[in-house]
């Protein structure tokens, strides 16, 4: 029965890692849940920023965000990683990603890091990391948070060092897909601003009526300059930008989590089963053994 144990010890073993994995299951749910939720709360936001955006447009070929004005080759690059591990191809999808743009670039290179794996990445590869923000993000984003970001990204791309900025990170397509992408974020264009509003508003707004009725609505003049009005909203819609890069970026990684520990839950419940049945085995082997010993012993004591 020796054997029977060690298979019943096994057994105990991996039905606590199952109930372990399947609790990482259902947290990894309830937080892409949550980072889906934020991203269709600012639909209401997005509309009216569309409708201002459109009253602007026309003034924006000169403003700096949307021009390049240095002719090196300096590039900088945001990487978007999570701070765990356990979900899935997540996080090397993203570095192979980087890799593949790494080796095919001859631009010198500055690196922005955004959570624990991103950084040990870049630090491990030898890359220039010139900013860690690893510890000052948990799962629950907010936009005043990532907005430290965003604006650290628009003022090296305004100082003139770098003639782009480069974002790497898995876009969330649905529960059991997401793909890595590098998005340049930085310089911009009126068509990427305007691409960006419709994709969130799209299916969900009337965007034909919507525009209609503001083109036919009054037209009101800017004070006191176009200039120091687009100051102000640029910034906040490149924020709210980066702000949905990362709420796709932590719906991904939960996904990812989330379907990794549910494979993992129903590969410890097959195991489980396999050892249940096997120390069956074990178990009805010892038993035939004892009662074929103890029939034995009470045949030889009938011959006395």
């Amino acid at each position: 029965m020796a054997n029977a144990k060690e298979i019943k010890r096994k057994i105990g073993s991996i039905k606590n890692t199952a109930k372990i994995t399947k609790a990482m299951e259902l947290i990894s749910t309830v937080k892409m849940k949550k980072a889906q939720d934020l991203a269709i709360e600012k639909r209401e936001f997005v509309l009216e920023m569309l409708k201002i955006f459109l009253r602007v447009e026309d003034y924006l070929s000169d403003f700096p965000l949307f021009s390049v004005k240095n002719s090196w080759k300096k590039t900088l690059w945001v990487v978007i990683t999570s701070n765990k591990w356990l979900c899935w191809g997540y996080n090397v999808n993203v570095m192979k990603k980087v890799n593949s743009y790494v080796n095919e670039t001859n631009e010198d290179l500055d690196f922005i890091a955004v959570w624990k794996k991103a950084s040990n990445f870049i630090v491990r590869t030898w890359n220039n990391l010139i900013a860690d923000f690893s510890d000052d993000f948990s799962d629950n984003l907010e936009p005043v948070f990532t907005k430290e970001i965003s604006e650290f990204m628009r003022d090296h791309f305004l100082s003139w060092k770098y003639n782009k900025v480069v974002v790497f990170y898995n876009f969330y397509v649905n529960t059991i897909r997401q793909i890595p992408v590098a998005k340049v974020s930085l310089p911009i264009d009126s068509v990427d601003i305007k691409n960006y509003l419709f994709s969130i508003l799209d299916w969900h707004v009337d965007l034909e009526k919507e525009i209609e009725e503001m083109k036919n609505g009054y037209i009101y003049d800017v004070e006191p300059t176009i200039e120091t009005y687009l100051s102000e909203v640029l910034p906040m819609i490149l924020d709210m930008m980066f702000y949905d890069v990362l709420l796709n970026a932590k719906a991904s990684e939960h996904s990812s989590r989330m379907i990794a520990m549910k494979n993992a839950k129903d590969s410890a419940n097959k195991i489980a089963k396999a050892l249940t049945l096997k120390y069956n085995k074990a178990r009805q082997a010892g038993i035939t053994s004892e009662v074929s010993e103890i029939t034995a012993g009470v045949e030889s004591m009938k011959d006395i």
